[in-house]
């Protein structure tokens, strides 16, 4: 396959996976008043990075930052690419043309590594979320947020699929 078809096919699944798991956010939160994630956080966390800063004693505590949620927005619908991009290239690079479950839902699950390991430690809440009140419930969250992930990468694989299908 083409470097490039499989780099337009990586953005266009990844945002539309991306898409999905927030949908699916907004329906937990509509339907069972389960919050999502404040990605505001997320890029007060990314304005804190280029001023040195990784760690928070809590990103909580850390003040909010000029433009903040567009960071935070952009930076995750940014890593919901380069997920799918690592799926299609781990995997293989034609995915896309016949997708298939298993291979998305194992990405999802792969993507727990960021905020267990990465993003939470650095906000301050431990190592999946160990020093927040209830760190099972906030796994649980994650958990169910990156599987509707993977199933959101299936769906936009399915629908690029169909789209690229009819030219």
């Amino acid at each position: 396959m083409d470097v490039v078809d499989t780099a337009i096919a990586a953005v266009v699944i990844g945002i539309g996976a991306t898409a999905f798991m927030d949908a699916f956010a907004w329906l937990q939160r509509y339907l069972f008043k389960i919050p999502s994630l404040n990605y505001a956080l997320v890029g007060r966390w990314i304005i804190g990075l280029l001023t040195g800063q990784f760690f928070h004693n809590t990103i909580l505590q850390s003040p909010p930052q000029r433009n903040e949620r567009a960071i935070g927005w952009l930076f995750h619908y940014s890593i919901g690419v380069f997920f799918v991009l690592m799926m299609l290239f781990i995997i293989r690079t034609d995915w896309y043309l016949a997708p298939d479950l298993l291979n998305p839902l194992l990405i999802g699950v792969l993507s727990l590594c960021a905020p267990f390991f990465v993003m939470q430690p650095a906000f301050g809440f431990g190592v999946a979320a160990s020093k927040t009140p209830s760190p099972w419930v906030a796994r649980q969250r994650s958990l169910i947020a990156h599987l509707s992930f993977g199933v959101g990468i299936y769906v936009a694989g399915v629908i690029w699929l169909h789209v690229t299908s009819w030219y």
